[in-house]
């Protein structure tokens, strides 16, 4: 596999309803389809492309195309006018993300964003998405993991008076992580308005009624079970989302799936422990 040593590009992909995707994009230019993978990155519900900087740059500097996507209504991609944020219009996005990026690709996505790619490597098929990797997701995942993500989002919808406040407020959300010395990071996930600072996603996205994933769970276990590629289930063994019960059940449905759990890790695993996360995705991708 070829090396490289690159610094990502803003780039910009069109979804569905012509809605702008940003995207953080690593050797474009550089790695062809015979050189080495192309990797696209499926951030979790709130998140955004950022969540992967550290991993897509290792997978960037091992010779790989990396795309990391901001979904939309999260980050700098658009809001939907609509507040459409089913699972359904997210795979679409990614489907058209996919005809634009022209090579197939080894699908990273965590949480919401795996969910979104079980979806999008069903509808794609195999000669565009060649791999799948689920990053703490299954569809029957642990409702009382999923609230307790819904609660924090929302008990801070209405923002922080400051950097510091956003900082105390995951401390506490997520104390098996070391507090950062700095909230420089905290940057790229806020934004500053009328003086206070606000999550960089659509509030519609959690405001909104929409269809409730359990209501498909049935049919995303369907495209699971369907599909013919390689699969990687990565849980983090500190995960309240993902239970021992849900991996069990997932690796009975899809039984070619491999799994990795990841002891230092909880829900967030990618910023958990990056390290033995990118570590497992590496060697998976690259195989």
């Amino acid at each position: 596999m070829t090396m490289a040593n690159s610094a990502p590009q803003t780039v910009t992909f069109r979804g569905v309803d012509d809605l702008a995707l940003v995207a953080d994009e690593w050797n474009r230019d550089t790695v062809t389809e015979a050189s080495g993978p192309t990797v696209l990155m499926l951030h979790g519900g709130g998140q955004n492309r950022h969540s992967w900087k550290n991993t897509g740059q290792i997978l960037a500097d091992r010779g790989m195309h990396v795309v990391a996507l901001d979904s939309r209504g999260h980050g700098d991609s658009d809001r939907s006018p609509t507040a459409s944020y089913d699972v359904e219009t997210l795979a679409e996005d990614i489907l058209q993300v996919l005809y634009q990026i022209g090579r197939p690709v080894a699908l990273v996505g965590a949480s919401m964003g795996g969910l979104t790619g079980i979806q999008a490597a069903h509808e794609a098929g195999p000669d565009l998405v060649t791999k799948l990797i689920l990053v703490d997701v299954v569809p029957r995942f642990e409702k009382d993991g999923s609230a307790r993500i819904r609660d924090f989002m929302f008990n801070h919808i209405h923002g922080f008076d400051s950097l510091e406040q956003a900082a105390d407020a995951i401390a506490a959300y997520l104390p098996h992580r070391t507090k950062p010395r700095s909230t420089e990071g905290l940057k790229k996930n806020l934004r500053l308005r009328d003086g206070r600072w606000y999550w960089h996603w659509d509030p519609a996205f959690l405001t909104k009624p929409s269809d409730d994933p359990f209501a498909r769970v049935d049919k995303l276990e369907a495209a699971a079970t369907n599909l013919s590629i390689p699969i990687l289930l990565i849980r983090g063994k500190l995960s309240d989302v993902v239970s021992e019960e849900g991996v069990r059940d997932f690796l009975d449905k899809v039984p070619a799936a491999e799994f990795v759990e990841l002891s230092e890790a909880g829900h967030t695993a990618a910023g958990d422990d990056n390290d033995a996360f990118t570590d497992v995705v590496v060697r998976f991708v690259g195989k």
